[in-house]
């Protein structure tokens, strides 16, 4: 969800270089934005510890001339990293996550079901404490990408077909659609002939997972595990439409301006994860359950013990969501 800030404020501040500091595993998104430098974070190897964030430190200010320091994490590691330049006399703008607001929006009794600011203008608040422009809009971030070979072997070759990514998965099970009610969406979409299903996921037991729905269901292809990210982000590109979660694959498919039917359980839009230009049209939740949301990522059990959040969705509601956004 930063790479739409950093690529706004990039775009109206021309004199500006923004060099970011983040997982070494996110490379592949800073690619073909001008000026935006990509400095991998080895937090559980190099950079662990107060040691090693200093090195890190150290490394940033030999290699860069830092003017001022932007903390969108606003975490321990992000404090200490931010402390070291402030020593140094650099201005730093930190984020402010809304606490306050979230834990009144998320908590049992007395709840303020209540908009919260978007996480997303949050990181522009902090870009703009620091006297530069960022006027955030809904225009996508990167244009489509052509399919590398290798995945084009995979898929085929896009033509007549609308191309439906669904992502069925996500960290926490309270964020997660039960599997054999999304299995019921996939056998309702793949009886199109004019939809392809591609399956996304992450990790062995997903892929295993997802390999015995496509035997089930052979017009869909797994897609899960079979490619880069940078391929991956490649095939999201050219997709008509994501089925996810409020979960990564929701904020990947939105910075090619993918439209997105998320599905939100536990987690509420309200808490200011939505993704990037997304529609609140193509949200999929149950609206008159008090107890939503009861968490702000999703990580807290269920206190009633049903999931009703999620158990009471019918795989029609998303049926009709796709079908009403992609045509």
């Amino acid at each position: 969800m930063t790479i739409p800030v950093m690529k706004q404020v990039l775009d109206e501040n021309p004199e500006v270089q923004i060099v970011f500091v983040t997982n070494k595993n996110w490379g592949a998104l800073c690619a073909g934005i001008p000026r935006l430098v990509f400095f991998p974070a080895d937090v559980k190897g190099e950079h662990k510890g107060v040691p090693g964030l200093y090195r890190l430190f150290r490394s940033i200010s030999r290699q860069y001339r830092i003017s001022a320091v932007a903390d969108l994490h606003n975490v321990l590691r992000s404090r200490i990293v931010r402390t070291f330049f402030r020593l140094t006399g650099k201005p730093v703008a930190v984020i402010d996550k809304g606490r306050a607001g979230k834990k009144a929006l998320t908590r049992k009794e007395n709840k303020v079901l209540a908009p919260q600011t978007s996480t997303i203008e949050r990181y522009a608040l902090v870009f703009r404490q620091l006297g530069l422009r960022c006027t955030m809009g809904r225009q996508p971030v990167f244009a489509p990408q052509p399919l590398p070979e290798r995945v084009s072997a995979i898929t085929g070759v896009k033509a007549a077909q609308r191309w439906i990514g669904l992502a069925p998965f996500a960290t926490y099970r309270e964020k997660m659609y039960p599997l054999a009610k999304m299995e019921a969406v996939l056998a309702d979409l793949v009886k199109e002939a004019t939809y392809r299903v591609l399956l996304f996921g992450g990790g062995k037991n997903e892929v295993a997972l997802l390999q015995e729905l496509a035997a089930r269901y052979p017009q869909a292809v797994v897609v899960a595990g079979r490619f880069s990210l940078e391929e991956e982000l490649a095939l999201i590109s050219q997709l008509d439409l994501m089925i996810s979660m409020d979960s990564a694959n929701m904020h990947l498919a939105s910075l090619y301006g993918v439209p997105v039917v998320s599905v939100w359980g536990a987690t509420h839009p309200y808490a200011g994860f939505m993704g990037y230009g997304q529609s609140e049209d193509n949200v999929v939740q149950i609206t008159d359950l008090s107890c939503r949301p009861c968490s702000v990522f999703g990580n807290k059990p269920c206190f009633r013990g049903d999931h009703a959040c999620m158990e009471w969705i019918k795989p029609a509601q998303i049926v009709e969501k796709v079908i009403r956004a992609i045509g």
